[in-house]
């Protein structure tokens, strides 16, 4: 897994962002650690930083996220200080929002430049929240032969908010598939089950119902274990029926 470096100038702000994405979370977490405040109080410390990058650094490289424009400029003087010969990437992409989603997609063992991508676009399925219509979907893969598909209905009473699109996240991770998800009840997607952001622009709820698409040779296994997620309510429920 690659690790990951999170550059605040706020100890308590990285630590809280950190312990939310945690919660998204089940069974092995990446490396992380946390380079924050100067001497007990607020800023950034490019030596700080390096240290950080060193201790998770490996051949998988490390993510550097970010919170104020100083703190990126903290972490580019980092990449002159570093020990390590490890590929790092410092993120542009928002802070909460690029921990959480960067922290899901690590988790799963994907490389460094596709957990990068998904950090950039961490905004994404807020800003689709806020507009009329909903905004460009996330590319979706190409189609490829023997497609497995299904079409579901989410039975628990938050819809595909980001616990459940984390579940998906790790279990998709866990094959080699592609699946590709479509909100049918509102035209939205598709978008690869792999970006938690991409799920969440969805803006799928309950009853919506879904489409799975899934292309690659665990293609029909990878389905079945999503549409077992589903089918369970993601472990939420329903409401009572009165």
């Amino acid at each position: 897994m690659i690790g990951l470096v999170i550059v605040s100038h706020s100890p308590r702000l990285a630590e809280a962002a950190v312990e939310l994405a945690l919660q998204m979370v089940h069974g092995s977490v990446p490396a992380i650690r946390v380079a924050a405040g100067v001497g007990g109080g607020f800023g950034t410390d490019a030596a700080a930083v390096a240290a950080a990058i060193d201790e998770v650094g490996g051949p998988d490289g490390v993510l550097v996220i970010t919170d104020l424009g100083s703190a990126v400029l903290s972490a580019g003087l980092a990449l002159e200080l570093t020990e390590s010969s490890t590929e790092v990437i410092v993120s542009g992409g928002p802070f909460v929002e690029g921990i959480t989603a960067g922290l899901v997609l690590a988790a799963t063992g994907a490389p460094l430049a596709e957990v990068a991508r998904e950090v950039s676009s961490a905004l994404d399925a807020k800003v689709a929240q806020l507009e009329p219509l909903p905004g460009p979907a996330l590319p979706a893969s190409a189609a490829g032969p023997d497609p497995h598909s299904a079409d579901e209905v989410l039975i628990n009473p938050e819809g595909l908010h980001a616990r459940p699109a984390a579940m998906f996240v790790q279990a998709v991770g866990g094959f080699d598939a592609v699946v590709d998800v479509t909100n049918l009840t509102t035209g939205t997607g598709p978008v690869t089950a792999k970006s938690l952001i991409g799920l969440l622009s969805l803006g799928a709820k309950q009853g919506h119902r879904i489409r799975l698409d899934g292309q690659g040779p665990d293609a029909a296994t990878a389905v079945g274990a999503l549409r077992s997620l589903l089918a369970d309510g993601f472990g939420e429920g329903t409401p009572a029926r009165g």
